[in-house]
């Protein structure tokens, strides 16, 4: 009995052996069928690796005017604090979650409105509203030095935050920063060649044109001021070799003239617009009246020539984005009747 009890013992124990060795290599099949999927295909063979999801979890250092910024993948919840940075993201097929309103809208440039339906309002430029920002969950956040240097600290720590160094005529560098931090510098690269390449085909038909001193006036609750090369305009009229008269072909922003020293702005054309504190107010209105009917502003070369156009100030000077730049090209070609 104990020799038969023995064999069946032993029978059991080399059963269990046996599945325990079976167990351990179809597990070990199962790891190497893993592996295999996972690793590239043999030099010479036909199978194909399933494709990991296109820079899902890439991570990517923005170098910006605040210093850098690691941001994973593409992002997808954008929140914008510069006008000129809202164009910028709907040129580059980007609908922010939330951006400030434009200035003096409600709350957006026309140009822009259709394209803004649906978006948070954040406020202004000069004081974006932080509570909203927070319960966006926004995944990246695009400010500017200038506008919101004191408060950046507070956004970096809600999102990677991407600061422009500088405002006003810089749109350019500007639009490459934020193309690179969307995970878009290839598309950005052919909008600002597509507008280049616009700039070009007019500066080509400008001819004798070219030498026309295009002058730029402000109308303002603070007086006059002559605008020149370091603005909105005077980039773009600089880019297409437009001549200007000597007070405005100076690397500066503005200047304020006084009523006697209007001769600052005669030119052979001059685009002026009116400032007003609030769409009800007529008084800057009413002061251009009088500054235009006065007998020095008469006396210009403009006046006498009837080269005097009131323009659009959103396109002319507060938009400032690629946008806006379009349309500011457009009207220079109008109203320099270039063919």
């Amino acid at each position: 009995m104990k020799s038969k009890t023995s064999l069946r013992t032993m029978r059991h124990i080399m059963t269990s052996f046996f599945a325990l060795c079976l167990l351990v290599v179809l597990a070990g099949c199962g790891g190497n069928a893993n592996q295999a999927q996972q690793a590239p295909a043999a030099s010479g063979t036909t199978t194909e690796a399933t494709p990991a999801p296109a820079d899902s979890k890439e991570v990517r250092e923005v170098k910006h005017a605040m210093g850098t910024t690691q941001i994973k993948g593409t992002p997808e919840r954008v929140v914008i604090l510069t006008n000129e940075g809202t164009e910028a993201l709907l040129a580059l097929g980007v609908k922010p979650i939330a951006a400030v309103q434009s200035w003096d809208e409600d709350p957006w440039y026309p140009h822009i409105k259709d394209e803004m339906v649906g978006v948070e309002v954040l406020g202004f430029e000069n004081e974006p509203n932080l509570e909203a920002i927070v319960s966006m969950s926004p995944d990246l956040i695009i400010g500017n030095k200038v506008r919101h240097e004191k408060i950046y600290d507070q956004l970096s720590k809600i999102a990677p935050t991407v600061f422009s160094e500088e405002l006003s005529g810089r749109w350019k560098s500007n639009f490459t920063l934020y193309a690179e931090a969307l995970n878009k510098k290839a598309e950005g690269e052919q909008v600002l060649k597509e507008f280049d390449d616009r700039v070009a085909a007019v500066k080509a038909k400008l001819g004798p044109k070219a030498s026309t001193k295009v002058s730029v006036a402000k109308f303002s609750k603070k007086g006059v001021q002559i605008y020149q090369k370091d603005t909105f305009s005077g980039v773009l009229l600089n880019q297409l070799g437009l001549a200007r008269p000597a007070s405005q072909d100076v690397d500066n922003f503005a200047e304020m003239i006084s009523e006697e020293g209007m001769s600052t702005m005669d030119g052979d054309i001059l685009f002026y617009w009116v400032t007003e504190p609030s769409k009800e107010s007529t008084d800057v209105v009413n002061n251009a009246k009088k500054w235009m009917d006065s007998p020095v502003f008469k006396s210009l070369n403009v006046a006498k020539t009837n080269q005097v156009y009131q323009v659009d100030e959103t396109i002319w000077n507060k938009a400032g984005g690629i946008k806006a730049a379009n349309l500011l090209l457009d009207d220079i070609v109008k109203r320099l009747d270039v063919k």
